[in-house]
């Protein structure tokens, strides 16, 4: 389960995402669901946990409740508009680099945040769900057994974070996650 201070990372992310996606454009849910769930794949891949969304199979690749809430929030909030930035989620990017610097955990989620944008971002959604469902995922109690998302059940759990072992995560400081939460309008 998130807590609260994974929900101000997971949302600081979330809009460093929208922010590197924009030239390419995110034009609807399904390709921002597919977005942050390859990006959060992939850290856990390489040993870090910077996003604690729980993913489940759905009818276009994966789809997280908490990602889902977490955007509605922040159109609440004022901080996007559809899929696009306001100028008040402009306090969050420029508080962002000041998270991550000197940390190396924090370094490596942003670099592989980083390289998952530059690679499924120009995607379209067809095409970004088709990469989603060529992923194989395994269990923990069976590693070695593997099978591609386009062959799980619908409404099937695939990722959760709180259950998965990493090497480093995405971590703040008391006063930096305050700084954020203000940023981010809580």
């Amino acid at each position: 389960m998130r807590q609260a201070h994974h929900m101000t990372v997971d949302r600081a992310l979330l809009l460093y995402v929208l922010h590197l996606a924009e030239p390419h454009g995110i034009n609807g849910d399904v390709k921002l669901q597919q977005l942050m769930f390859l990006c959060e794949l992939q850290l856990f891949s390489k040993g870090f946990k910077g996003l604690h969304f729980e993913f489940f199979r759905y009818a276009y690749g994966a789809f997280s409740k908490d990602l889902d809430n977490d955007l509605l929030s922040l159109r609440r909030r004022e901080r996007i508009e559809n899929f696009s930035l306001t100028d008040k989620a402009e306090d969050v990017l420029k508080l962002l680099p000041e998270a991550v610097e000197g940390v190396e955990a924090n370094e490596k989620v942003i670099e592989v945040v980083q390289a998952v944008t530059a690679t499924y971002a120009p995607q379209d959604g067809s095409a970004i769900v088709q990469s989603v469902e060529a992923v194989e995922i395994s269990s923990p109690e069976q590693p070695e057994f593997k099978l591609a998302m386009r062959d799980i059940s619908f409404h099937s759990t695939l990722l959760v974070p709180s259950r998965i072992e990493v090497q480093s995560e995405f971590t703040l400081s008391p006063r930096m996650q305050a700084r954020l939460n203000t940023a981010l309008g809580y």
